[in-house]
């Protein structure tokens, strides 16, 4: 592996170039580089891994009992990554990428924008593999902007990362099996949990039926026994919650939640909210990827073919960040998506391709077996997606409530990208990260039409805020000179 920690080290063109170091990302690097393929893996984090297995090379957590054996199972892949022999550009940015057009005798070539410690270049490929993988669904409820209320996951990363835990007293809630997953960790590691508040619906329950012999017959079966022998003898769980609020005016007090028996209320000093993962689809809407609205998911999802490729030529999508199957699958895409690389890099041959993949399609069958059924079970419930209180906040940035966003569509709003011109919804630091769900399920729910029809935020480049001298950073090309001077 060759850390790259300045942009002047980056090299000018790469064969292929793969967005993230998770477990997707990481074995598409790890398959190219044994194709002696010239691959550039660009990430954010500090140390490869993603958000499963964040900080796995580089955590203070040094007792494996606390993040657990799923969480440590990434060590390997991260050691063999790391002597992988691939360029590796950690807490880099990307913010733009770019179709480059052709060149004779050449394949397509894409451009991307890169930013290491402030120093902005571009670079050239002629393969793209983006692994950006999930983030949280958004939960918006009446004071989660509150301070002290965060999500579930930024307290497992505080965990992972740098051996944090919250102080006082601390409520999860939500839905999915994350939630369980991080009231053990944090337990473990000496916080101190009052209760765990559970969201899901229990009509889930026959839908999920449907799927339970592949669910009995799938991996998730003994990780999910697992789980709840954790969970056994933890913190008081109420299930059925309803409806839920956060309280205090400085920051958060207290937490009142509806059940079967009426409306509780708990103190506490911190509440980590959760109800699923899904696709991190910005670069993919962003350069014009074909997507669709997974109804189970509930989510968007980029359009892919066999090869994981997307509408995009040039671009294909590995890991979660093409649909939500967990880290095993996401490692086993990132292979498929290099091997289908390869090939249209002319690299290897049709039957090359097919014999490598071969295996990796029947791991990714065998893996896949029960997501159906934790996608029905766990499925959100609507009143935590979509707000009932027009006061409730969907668009942090920008302040915006799901009142505003209902009298828009009554105004003439057709769609989220709409709204913006009438509430700048949307436009704020995050690009919609964190409200597009909530306002494409809103504008949907008003004018009577499915999510699909409804559509979402169109987000353009930069993917990431960029300064104005990481721009001036940028070598001068003969057309951004033409661009700007005046003969």
């Amino acid at each position: 592996m060759n850390r790259i920690d300045s942009a002047d080290r980056l090299s000018a063109r790469y064969d292929l170039v793969i967005i993230g170091a998770g477990p997707a990302g990481q074995s598409a690097a790890i398959t190219a580089a044994g194709l002696g393929i010239a691959t550039l893996v660009v990430d954010e984090n500090l140390a490869p891994g993603g958000q499963i297995h964040r900080g796995i090379t580089t955590t203070p957590v040094r007792d494996r009992a606390v993040l657990g054996a799923d969480y440590w199972r990434g060590l390997p892949i991260a050691q063999r990554f790391l002597a992988s022999g691939v360029d590796y550009a950690p807490a880099a940015k990307l913010f733009s990428l770019l179709p480059a057009g052709d060149e004779p005798g050449r394949h397509a070539e894409i451009e991307l924008g890169v930013s290491i410690a402030g120093q902005a270049r571009p670079v050239f490929a002629g393969q793209v593999i983006v692994a950006t993988g999930a983030m949280e669904r958004p939960f918006p409820i009446p004071g989660w902007t509150l301070p002290g209320v965060l999500t579930a996951g930024a307290a497992q990363i505080a965990l992972k990362a740098h051996g944090l835990v919250p102080e006082g007293r601390v409520v999860l809630a939500g839905t999915g099996p994350l939630l369980l997953l991080v009231a053990a960790q944090l337990r473990a590691a000496g916080a101190t949990i009052t209760a765990v508040l559970d969201t899901t619906p229990g009509a889930n329950r026959a839908g999920a039926a449907r799927h339970v012999l592949d669910f009995l017959r799938s991996p998730y079966l003994a990780k999910g026994l697992a789980l709840l022998a954790k969970a056994r003898g933890g913190p008081r769980r109420v299930t059925g919650v309803t409806a839920m609020r956060a309280e205090g005016e400085d920051r958060l007090r207290a937490i009142t939640f509806t059940t079967g028996g009426g409306e509780q209320r708990i103190e506490a000093d911190v509440l980590l909210l959760h109800q699923g993962v899904v696709p991190n689809t910005t670069i993919s809407n962003a350069i014009g990827c074909d997507h669709h609205w997974d109804p189970l998911q509930l989510c968007w999802v980029p359009k892919r073919d066999s090869w994981l490729a997307s509408s995009v030529e040039g671009v294909a999508i590995a890991g979660d960040g093409g649909g939500i199957a967990g880290a095993d699958c996401a490692a086993e895409s990132g292979t498929l998506a290099a091997i289908g690389a390869a090939h249209r890099l002319g690299r290897i041959d049709d039957g090359t391709r097919d014999a490598m993949a071969a295996p990796v399609r029947a791991a990714l069958d065998k893996l896949g077996r029960g997501r159906a059924f934790l996608d029905a079970l766990y499925r959100p419930a609507e009143g935590f997606r979509i707000p009932a209180g027009n006061d409730t906040i969907i668009c942090r940035c920008e302040e915006i409530t799901a009142g505003q966003v209902r009298d828009a569509v009554a105004g003439g709003a057709t769609g989220p990208n709409q709204l913006k011109a009438f509430l700048r919804c949307g436009m704020g630091p995050c690009q919609g990260r964190l409200c597009n769900l909530t306002v494409t399920e809103i504008v949907a729910a008003e004018r009577g039409i499915s999510p699909e029809q409804a559509g979402t935020y169109r987000l353009r480049p930069p993917f990431k805020p960029v300064t104005v001298a990481e721009i001036a950073s940028l070598p001068q090309t003969n057309a951004a000179v033409k661009a700007v001077v005046r003969y």
